[in-house]
């Protein structure tokens, strides 16, 4: 697949270089530098008195939740001074900026124009001030009426020879509201193809909780970290990706809390921890955080977890009773004494080999667990996107269930996710396999029978678009071609559906790449207020550890054309199925309480729905697995066993993991810098181990072409400049979205069928 002509829009960030400075990676997070990182955000995007507006509630109980992560917030007090992070802040200000983008801007650059520059560049003009459309064979992007708009859109729904031709994506950032009228949109237009990001993502944890668990979330709260005799955090780097989460491990460490990390790469918020809420953050007095740290190959944690539990077991027959928790594994698991048979086979030498990690740090390890029993085990993306993600998660849960670490304070599961609403989305049935009983509810509230038969998730859509199976793609928020794997061949499927339409903020590129005509609607953000029939609205979210709360702007938006996603949906219902809809969007169009009426009505766990989330701090939904009940198929949670398959590489071949630098949630670039590394204004870089880089005849700063051959097919990411790094032996990383070119669409996690980002296999040339 070569990269487009020049005249078409490049699916690609530009392979030029900004203009690398290395200095010294970073010891310690946060801290007065994230204070002033911060302020120069806010004060460059919206001013003092707009910036100081919104810091001031957001977060706040009589706020809005943060665009960002879903860190949960405190149920208690919340503090005044800040409740939010560095990127947090960084998110206010991208989303906040009073830069618009009006008619006269599209009309002065072309698709292409904007589709040269770097995703930085994008995501810096502004926000999208009015709806806009780009006609079949047209250059530019012109104004277009809201009526116009939906009318356009229903016109190519209708037109469908299928429901089932439509596909209607999801992002994290959606609101509850939002989420559950945009999925019973699409299931009563008829079709299940609501593929989101947390098939990219989190899949894999939901799919691992709710085969050994019964439920596809974690079972922790904010306190039960404050309880924790041991936190183990896997493949997860919250100093970047969830940075209020150090306050919290602070906090843990403080009442007497192990940390064991484990990770390729030891980053920074791994290791200490600058709180600048402190007298002894302002004083730069580096609190460390991590006890323990076991710098796994790239993974290597399935072999690691299967190494410590055995040792376990060895302490556990030496003693009997005195490591594992006997009367949890006999009165609430299933499958243990074949669990057991199957780790007695294992092979410490060989786990260690395979793992990266010495027998002597693993035992390390088995030290600090094995009287302990209020365990909590923390991931994130480093142990999700791999192609034995599920099994490697449900080895967490061996681990936990062996402890009896779930279900009691202090202990258990805590998949961190991303974006801030994307397990609230899920809850609101955004998901492309409906359960029976969520499509029974519908029909029994609504008085239609929704489709049964599953749809696409968001790999399977890309290869529906690709072979003309789905005509139009509609996204409901998000960066769709960043986001996904096999940059090129995303894009050939996007450019053959004849109507892309993203509901969003800002430009980002997948307007760029879009199909035979194409619609922009910008929506309201978090920040903005949202007036509904003369009285302020608010929309509610879940977080990471299962709270609703509410979320209500206190920002004036900066253009008068901007409509909430609640209302885009209702309004393109409205539309599109006109009177033959048994749904009453009218109701929902005049106030959100009546949305979350039917939320109620449909979905367990919402009683009183508008009576308990305008309590301060919102509610906790129901959890099954913190109090010891699990709903799996035998009613109890299920050992699991799995055989490692380790990835083979050649001598010249290497692992390439995914990540995020410091400027950056996301798909979003707030900036070039990631300052924790040691990386300065650049982003095309690949980090390698020294002793590769000189296998390799090569030197830190050569510039390479970064490729591989999978399916017979030659992807290539080009100019890329090597930057010595701290990282196990033949394994690289790399920033996305830049690098997903490189990611195979055709290789997938067994079961969750989630791109394997940090697991790609690639080879490494001086660039031509």
């Amino acid at each position: 697949m070569e990269e487009e002509k020049k005249d078409i829009p490049a699916a690609e960030n530009p392979n030029r270089f900004t203009g690398l400075t290395l200095v010294k990676p970073k010891t310690v997070a946060a801290g007065i530098p994230a204070v002033i990182e911060s302020a120069s955000h806010i004060l460059s995007e919206m001013g003092v008195t707009r910036g100081l507006k919104a810091l001031n509630k957001l977060n706040q109980k009589d706020g809005y939740d943060c665009p960002g992560c879903a860190w949960p917030d405190p149920d208690d007090d919340r503090s005044r001074i800040a409740e939010y992070c560095e990127n947090g802040v960084k998110a206010i200000a991208e989303e906040a900026t009073t830069k618009t983008l009006t008619a006269d801007f599209f009309a002065a650059h072309s698709v292409a124009e904007l589709a040269s520059l770097n995703d930085y560049e994008i995501g810096k003009k502004g926000r999208v001030a009015q709806p806009v459309y780009l006609p079949k064979g047209s250059t530019h992007y012109q104004p277009i009426s809201w009526e116009v708009a939906f009318q356009k859109i229903a016109t190519h729904l209708n037109a469908l020879s299928s429901p089932d031709e439509a596909i209607f994506y999801t992002s994290g950032r959606t609101s509850n509201e939002a989420a559950f009228l945009y999925q019973l949109f699409a299931r009563e237009f008829g079709t299940n193809n609501l593929p989101d990001c947390s098939n990219m993502c989190h899949e894999s944890s939901g799919v691992a909780l709710t085969e050994s668990l019964g439920i596809g979330k974690g079972s922790v709260t904010l306190e039960d970290f404050y309880k924790a005799e041991v936190i183990i955090i896997l493949g997860q780097n919250p100093g970047t990706n969830h940075p209020r989460m150090l306050s919290a491990l602070q906090k843990a460490k403080e009442n007497g809390c192990v940390i064991i990390s484990v990770n390729p790469l030891k980053e920074t918020g791994l290791i200490g921890f600058n709180n600048p809420q402190t007298i002894k953050g302002v004083l730069g007095i580096k609190p460390s955080l991590t006890d323990l740290f076991l710098q796994v190959k790239i993974n290597g944690d399935m072999a690691l977890l299967k190494a410590i539990e055995m040792l376990l077991l060895q302490e556990e027959e030496k003693n009997p009773g005195s490591v594992f928790d006997n009367e949890f594994i006999s009165s609430h698991t299933t499958g243990y004494d074949e669990f057991i048979s199957h780790l007695k086979k294992q092979n410490l030498n060989e786990l260690s080999e395979q793992c990266g990690i010495s027998s002597a740090e693993i035992k390390q390890a088995v030290e600090m667990l094995k009287h302990k029993k209020k365990i909590i085990a923390c991931w994130a993306m480093g142990l999700t996107q791999h192609k034995n993600a599920v099994d490697s998660i449900k080895e967490i849960v061996n681990l936990l269930l062996l402890k009896g670490s779930i279900g009691k304070p202090g202990a258990g599961t805590c998949p961190v996710r991303g974006h801030s609403n994307v397990q609230g989305d899920r809850t609101m049935g955004i998901y492309e396999k409906p359960s029976a009983k969520f499509c029974d509810a519908i029909q029994k509230v609504f008085g239609f029978d929704p489709p049964r038969k599953p749809g696409y998730d968001t790999v399977e859509s890309i290869y529906a678009m690709n072979n003309g199976s789905a005509k139009v793609f509609f996204a409901m928020g998000g960066n769709f071609l960043s986001a996904t794997p096999d940059t090129l061949f995303t894009a050939e499927a996007l450019r053959k559906t004849k109507l892309t339409v993203h509901v969003s903020t800002k430009l980002n590129r997948s307007h760029f790449v879009h199909g035979e005509e194409a619609i922009i609607l910008p929506c309201l953000a978090r920040s903005d207020k949202d007036v509904v029939n003369g009285e302020e609205q608010f929309v509610t979210t879940e977080n990471s550890m299962g709270v609703i709360q509410s979320s209500k702007g206190n920002l004036n938006p900066v253009s008068e054309n901007l409509l909430s996603e609640p209302v885009i949906v209702s309004r393109l219902a409205k539309a599109v199925m006109g009177h033959k809809s048994k749904v009453n969007w009218d109701n929902y169009l005049s106030h959100y309480d009546l949305i979350r009426d039917d939320i109620e009505k449909t979905i367990p766990g919402f009683s009183d729905y508008n009576k308990r989330v305008r309590k301060p701090g919102g509610f906790y939904l129901p959890n099954a697995s913190r109090d010891k009940t699990f709903t799996t198929l035998t009613g109890k949670a299920q050992f699991n066993i799995s055989e490692i398959h380790p990835v083979k590489l050649a001598p010249n071949e290497f692992l390439m993991m995914t990540i995020r630098s410091h400027d950056q949630f996301n798909t979003t670039i707030y900036g070039l810098n990631d300052r924790y590394r040691g990386v300065l204004n650049e982003r095309r870089v690949i980090f390698m181990n020294a002793k590769d880089i000189a296998k390799q005849n090569l030197k830190a700063g050569d510039v390479v072409d970064i490729f591989n051959c999978e399916g017979g097919i030659e992807r290539i990411a080009h100019k890329f400049i090597v930057v010595e790094y701290n990282i196990p032996e033949q394994c690289t990383a790399t920033y996305f979205p830049e690098t997903n070119v490189l990611v195979p669409i055709n290789i997938t996690a067994d079961k969750s069928n989630t791109p394997v980002s940090k697991s790609v296999i690639i080879k490494i040339r001086a660039a031509g």
